[in-house]
């Protein structure tokens, strides 16, 4: 027996089920066939699907920072470091 079978894997929702344009939940990063199918998967495939929904949600993180550093005018000035020269 495989150490994942004995204990139940808790569902990853967030209660945010709202889909961006890729179909992919806000929430918790899973698509809809995902999603649906949670009950029905073995542990070992929704320990997979929680490792895709994790790697999905860090490309969205960093993605984001990319589009916030990209509208940010290069020269506005910079906040001054609080350490001596």
């Amino acid at each position: 027996m495989e150490q994942l079978e004995i204990f139940d894997i808790p569902n990853p929702c967030r209660g945010i089920c709202q889909s961006n344009s890729r179909g992919l939940c806000m929430g918790c990063f899973r698509s809809r066939e995902e999603r649906f199918s949670w009950q029905r998967l073995s542990p070992a495939e929704q320990q997979n699907v929680l490792r895709l929904s994790k790697q999905r949600k860090l490309y969205f993180i960093r993605k984001q920072r990319q589009l916030l550093a990209d509208k940010t005018p290069q020269d506005a000035p910079q906040a001054e470091l609080p350490f001596d020269d």
